[in-house]
């Protein structure tokens, strides 16, 4: 069933999306969550549903000497976005401190989740690097930044695509702990007060434009962004390695879920 032929509620139509995965690909599902700009709170009004889930097979799939498939891609079009990870895949990146699958982890839209999730989430958590994240988020910021916000007109939902990894390193310097995912949450802590009306007003026009639609750019957000990525450029750099190198926990985490 595709979207436009749908009539109802979207978040039902995903998980009528998620049951014919479970059936189809012989998977149970984990964890399925809201990722992007609908999970962090300034969704377009055409924005699409970024729909991620984690999922386990049979054990017999893993014993099996064969190259083995870890995700699943079912659905792209014009509304719906939904694929997922193989919880083999999920594992070795929550031992990487992978800090997109960390948002999965945390999106305050849960679509569904189980009690194996909770165990996952208990220990991918001692796993999470302060030095690893505040680089990918820095990254993330550097690269959006020169991508898109350059120009004399601009797209202002790529402000927050800016300002979001800025506020998650402001976080994590703060609190060594994950960044919440809600870009209000963020900016509640971590935004400075005199930015705070800025970001609210852009906030504000950004809601109410539709995905491709621009505006000028605003020079005191870009002069506050270069400031904050010079900044955390060389304390990404600079900071200790804090990584867990240990695969105990979360292999016998893998066998216990297999088991299940």
């Amino acid at each position: 069933m595709k979207y436009k032929d749908y009539n109802g509620p979207v978040e039902k139509l995903i998980n009528i999306k998620l049951n014919e995965i479970q059936q189809q690909e012989n998977v149970r599902i984990l964890h399925a969550v809201e990722s992007g700009s609908r999970a962090w709170g300034f969704a377009s009004p055409d924005s699409d549903y970024d729909v991620r889930f984690v999922y386990i097979r049979p054990m017999e799939y893993y014993l099996g000497l064969q190259k083995k498939k870890d995700f699943i891609d079912w659905e792209l079009d014009e509304t719906l976005d939904i694929n997922g990870w193989d919880i083999s895949k999920a594992l070795q990146h929550f031992y990487k401190s992978n800090a997109t699958l960390f948002e999965w982890s945390n999106s305050p839209v849960v679509y569904r989740t189980t009690s194996d999730w909770a165990k996952v989430k208990e220990i991918a958590e001692k796993y999470f690097s302060c030095k690893s994240a505040l680089y990918h988020y820095y990254g993330t910021a550097n690269k959006n930044y020169h991508e898109y916000l350059l120009d004399d007109m601009v797209k202002y939902k790529k402000y927050f695509y800016v300002l979001r990894p800025i506020l998650a390193c402001k976080w994590i310097e703060k609190k060594k702990c994950p960044p919440p995912v809600l870009f209000d949450q963020l900016a509640q802590e971590v935004l400075e007060e005199n930015m705070k009306p800025i970001v609210d007003r852009l906030l504000q026009e950004k809601t109410q434009m539709i995905e491709a639609e621009k505006g000028p750019r605003i020079d005191e957000l870009n002069a506050y962004i270069l400031e904050n990525l010079a900044d955390f450029k060389v304390k990404s750099e600079m900071m200790d390695d804090d990584r867990n190198g240990d695969w105990e926990e979360i292999n016998k985490l893998f066998l216990i879920l297999l088991q299940e």
